[in-house]
C-alpha cells in the first residue's frame, strides 16, 4: 500500500474507479464509496480531483475512514455543473479520481502537544472533518477531549444521521444548531457561534479544527480569539475554486497562496488577511 498522501507518476492522469455505493445524506447531498485497488490512502483533511465523463472534474474532500484505504468516501452537494450529475450517478459508474492531494488536519501536532480537539462544522462543511472523528476513536489513547460543534440550516440539511448520534462517547462531545427548526426538531435553534458561548474549553490547550462558510469561519475565529485562543492554534479548510490540484491554473490563490498545494488546510495565522485581520 502506498503511504497517505503520495501521489501517482504523473498527479494529471486520473486513475479510473468504480462506485460501489451512493448514499442519500439529504435531498441534494450524497456519499460516493468508490473502490480503490491500489490502496493509496490519505490523510484527513486531504482531497481528490473527481472527473465524470462528459461532466468535467471537481475538487471533492475525503470524507470516509482514513483506516480503510482500498474504500474512498466523497460527500457530495449537488450545487455545480460538475458536482450536480456527480451527486446523480448510479453504483457501478466509472469516475476518474486523481489524489490525494493538499495538507492535512494538524493531528500528530495535537496528539504530541496533548491538545484537546474543537472541531466546528458547517453545513458540507462536516465531510472533511468526519475523517478526523473517525481517526480519533480509533486511536483515542492519542487524544484529548474532542468537542464537535455542528450546524445546518435546518435538520433536513444534517449530515450523517444514522452515525451522528454514535459520535456522543466519553471525552468526545457532539452539539448541533439549526438555523431553522420544524415541528420535529426539539435541538437548539440559532448560529452556531452561539455553542462557541456554551462550550468550555481550555484556549491554550485546545486546537480548533474548522470547515464551513467563510463567513462563519471568520465569526467563529472571533468567538475564539475573544475566549484567548491564538490563531497558530485555529485550523480552517479553504478548499474552493480549484481546478488543477497542482497549482499550475492559478484559480486557487488566496493571501499568496494555492489553495490546491499550500492547503486546504490552513493555520489561520497564515491566511488571516484573506478575512480582512491586519493585526495578529
Amino acid at each position: 500500500m502506498a503511504s497517505p498522501g503520495t501521489l501517482l507518476p504523473d498527479p494529471m492522469t486520473p486513475r479510473f474507479l468504480e462506485v460501489r455505493r451512493v448514499s442519500r445524506e439529504t435531498a441534494d447531498t450524497v456519499t460516493l464509496q468508490i473502490t480503490d485497488p491500489g490502496e493509496h490512502g490519505f490523510r484527513p483533511g486531504q482531497f481528490n480531483m473527481l472527473y465524470l465523463f462528459g461532466g468535467g472534474e471537481v475538487a471533492i474532500s475525503m470524507s470516509g475512514e482514513p483506516a480503510s484505504p482500498s474504500r474512498l468516501e466523497h460527500t457530495i452537494r449537488a450545487v455545480g455543473s460538475v458536482t450536480k450529475p456527480l451527486a446523480e450517478i448510479r453504483r457501478g459508474t466509472m469516475v476518474g479520481v486523481r489524489g490525494p492531494f493538499g495538507s492535512a488536519w494538524p493531528l500528530e501536532e495535537a496528539a504530541g502537544g496533548g491538545y484537546d480537539l474543537l472541531l466546528i462544522a458547517g453545513g458540507i462543511g462536516l465531510a472533511p472533518l468526519r475523517p478526523v472523528i473517525y481517526e480519533v476513536h480509533r486511536n483515542r489513547n492519542r487524544y484529548g477531549r474532542m468537542t464537535l460543534l455542528y450546524g445546518a440550516r435546518n435538520p433536513s440539511e444534517l449530515l450523517y444521521g444514522k452515525e451522528i448520534g454514535g459520535w456522543q462517547r466519553p471525552r468526545t462531545h457532539v452539539r448541533t444548531i439549526v438555523d431553522h427548526g420544524d415541528l420535529r426538531w426539539r435541538g437548539r435553534i440559532g448560529v452556531l457561534t452561539e455553542l462557541l458561548a456554551e462550550v468550555n474549553f481550555d484556549p491554550t490547550g485546545t486546537m480548533a479544527l474548522m470547515c464551513g462558510p467563510e463567513v462563519m469561519m471568520r465569526f467563529a475565529e472571533r468567538e475564539l480569539s475573544r475566549h484567548g485562543m491564538a490563531r497558530e492554534n485555529i485550523f480552517i479548510s479553504m478548499e474552493r475554486n480549484m481546478k488543477c490540484a497542482i497549482g499550475l491554473c492559478g484559480h486557487c490563490i488566496i493571501a499568496g497562496s494555492f489553495v490546491c498545494k499550500d492547503g486546504p488546510v490552513f493555520r489561520f495565522s497564515d491566511i488571516a488577511p484573506f478575512f480582512g485581520v491586519r493585526e495578529l
